[in-house]
């Protein structure tokens, strides 16, 4: 379940980036917030009450929750039109958690893989940006992030959903993994100075989000 979950992570990261580009009216990206956010909250639940005391299923069904907020609170601060701080200020304790996450998949036996390791570690970068941008009100970083979010939504979404959707993330993972360390460290870097310089959207009209995936889940 947290496979298939993680496919339309990649498609909200996706819609909300191109949103702060400038290509997508603020409010329509709404409904794709709440869908998704809904899936990430029924899923993880579903996830611990089946996990048996798996620890490991529980700790990983936890992130689900993380996400599945952010997404609802992307669509009640569009739709309501509210201030974007209260928000800002989640998606930083979002992104330290995130920062747990990857480290969790790298060193926790049993607990997901390096490749997912970097994926954590990128959505960590991504919320954190998003903390700078609605909670620190920075919008010369808009586009940027945008940009960003959108990017991943392809490269830690779709992606690696498919590959653990047709079975063939593991033989993979660590080469991907790797690629998608230095595709990001190069191309981010190299975009800043680019797409630095505002936002074509408001800013609280977006948000980051990621999805722990288990591959024991199913």
């Amino acid at each position: 379940m947290g496979n298939v979950g993680l496919l339309y992570v990649g498609a909200v990261l996706f819609v909300n980036g191109i949103m702060l580009l400038g290509w997508a009216e603020a409010k329509s990206v709404a409904p794709m917030n709440i869908l998704v956010g809904a899936l990430q909250v029924i899923t993880p639940t579903y996830l611990i009450f089946t996990a048996n005391g798996n620890q490991n299923k529980i700790l990983g069904a936890s992130g689900l929750y993380l996400f599945g907020f952010t997404y609802l609170y992307v669509a009640i601060t569009l739709l309501a039109n509210l201030d974007s701080t209260g928000g800002g200020w989640f998606y930083g304790f979002v992104a330290v958690c995130a920062v747990v996450f990857s480290g969790l998949n790298f060193w926790r036996k049993g607990f997901g893989d390096s490749g997912f390791g970097v994926i954590w570690l990128s959505w960590a970068f991504l919320w954190a940006l998003f903390f700078v941008l609605l909670a620190l009100k920075k919008d010369s970083i808009g586009r940027y992030t945008g940009a960003v979010a959108a990017t991943e939504g392809i490269l830690t979404g779709l992606v690696p959903a498919f590959l653990l959707l047709t079975g063939n993330w593991s033989q993979h993972a660590k080469w991907y993994g790797t690629a998608l360390a230095i595709f990001f460290v190069v191309v981010f870097v190299v975009l800043f100075p680019v797409l630095r310089g505002g936002s074509q959207a408001p800013s609280e009209d977006s948000a980051p989000g990621g999805v722990q995936v288990d591959t024991s889940l199913g």
